[in-house]
């Protein structure tokens, strides 16, 4: 790539590790380590902290302090810590300030857009009695579960490819739902999401660490991961005329195979690499073949056959659903765009994300399609029945910092997604300031 293209927009370094042929979980936290600053400790803002002693007291799980060692955790500890508690606590762990500046450049100040929003949530928070909003999520979770499962039985006793294909979709639901809970302290709702072959010990790296901190950017995993195939950085030296155009057909195969895929590539690598990739959760996908055998007298064969097109099914959804659900768009910042004055993270956020219209007004829809995305990325541990309370508070920091809340239809975004892997020219005009043509798309300022 070249030297150009290396600059990325969040940062003051080109994220190491970026462009190794076998991108993993695993090699973008050894490049963040490299890079950060954090001299094998912890780093927030630009003091270190050693949490050795408190890695197995930590209330959210000790995962998350094991994985982010030696890591500039700035991002993660803001988003994921909405009490001032934790701020005041960690102090007696601090070492000492730190000697050289971030890497990420990216601003979270006191009198900042993130951190007035968030105290603003915390008194919105004070008035909600979340019990019963989060027991109905559980509850939509609950029946979609218990749904695959029933269904993938009942594609077997039938040997019917339609209801498996309908199964695929029900399972993807779940693992888009339990997507949520990994988010949070450890739990084990968080294991449904690993029905799919995919793991969410890797999707706490690739999306929670990487994609929700440093969306659309050299540092989002989750980009990276899919290139050379599928390139959404508008870079000229990462995309040819396939990856421009032909992607576009070839993409729903991408999408139908993710999940099999990544199973796959954490097996091969645990055995080239002989680093641990696989874990006992990663049995948990076989408990639908599984359910299957046992309850319905066919042949094997045929038993892996339905399975098979179940998982085709979910990783198409899955993809389809995800890759078009508020990221990618020509209107929205990718790294090479233009970025606002204020680097502030939050505004950074919203700057990476137009919300679907469409969902608004069900819970269901929301759960399943990724809903509710700018207020899930700011505070990705809230569960999404809170999340709507909060729009007043939103509303009104965004328009005391000059924030916008954009959003279109799915269609919309679809289409967008296919334009975005075309482009390859930087937008110049940073957000706020771009010329919005016809009335395709609708785009709510917050003012």
């Amino acid at each position: 790539m070249g030297e150009k293209w290396k600059q990325s927009i969040i940062s003051n370094k080109y994220p190491t590790n970026r462009d190794v042929p076998l991108k993993s979980a695993q090699s973008w936290l050894d490049g963040r380590r490299e890079d950060d600053n954090a001299e094998g400790l912890w780093r927030i803002h630009d003091s270190l902290y050693d949490f050795s002693d408190f890695i197995q007291r930590h209330p959210g799980g000790p995962d998350w302090l094991k994985l982010t060692k030696g890591i500039d955790i700035t991002e993660l500890f803001e988003a994921h810590h909405i009490s001032e508690y934790p701020e005041k606590m960690i102090e007696k762990y601090k070492v000492r300030d730190t000697e050289k500046p971030r890497n990420i450049t990216l601003t979270i100040k006191e009198d900042g857009f993130y951190r007035t929003l968030k105290r603003r949530v915390r008194t919105k928070l004070a008035t909600i009695d979340s019990k019963e909003l989060y027991q109905k999520l559980d509850n939509i979770h609950n029946s979609l579960l218990a749904a695959s499962y029933l269904l993938c039985i009942m594609s077997a006793y039938y040997q019917s490819t339609f209801l498996a294909l309908i199964a695929g979709l029900l399972v993807n639901w779940t693992v888009i739902i339990a997507h949520n809970y990994f988010h949070r302290k450890d739990n084990w709702r968080m294991y449904t999401f690993n029905i799919s072959m995919m793991s969410y010990r890797e999707w706490r790296i690739s999306h929670a660490m990487s994609h929700h901190m440093y969306a659309n950017s050299y540092h989002d995993l989750e980009l990276s991961l899919f290139e050379p195939f599928l390139c959404w950085i508008p870079s000229p030296d990462l995309k040819n005329f396939v990856t421009r155009y032909l992607s576009w057909i070839y993409s729903p195969i991408i999408y139908a195979v993710i999940p099999i895929l990544q199973f796959v590539k954490r097996s091969v690598l645990s055995v080239i690499l002989g680093t641990k990739q696989l874990y006992w959760d990663d049995i948990i996908p076989f408990t639908i073949p599984l359910a299957m055998y046992f309850t319905v007298n066919i042949p094997l064969l045929t038993i892996l056959k339905i399975w098979l097109t179940m998982l085709l099914s979910c990783g198409f959804a899955f993809g389809l659903i995800g890759l078009t659900a508020a990221h990618h768009h020509p209107e929205i910042v990718h790294d090479g765009d233009a970025m606002r004055d204020n680097r502030d993270w939050g505004l950074y956020q919203i700057d990476t994300i137009i919300d679907r219209r469409d969902l608004k007004g069900s819970q269901l829809l929301v759960l399943t399609h990724f809903g509710e995305h700018i207020l899930h990325h700011l505070f990705p541990t809230l569960d999404h029945g809170v999340l709507p309370e909060l729009y007043p508070v939103l509303y009104e920091t965004m328009a005391d910092f000059e924030g916008e809340l954009r959003e279109c239809s799915w269609i919309h975004h679809i289409i967008g997604q296919f334009r975005q892997l075309a482009r390859i020219t930087p937008n110049p005009c940073p957000p706020g300031h771009q010329k919005r043509k016809g009335n395709k798309q609708k785009f709510i300022s917050a003012h």
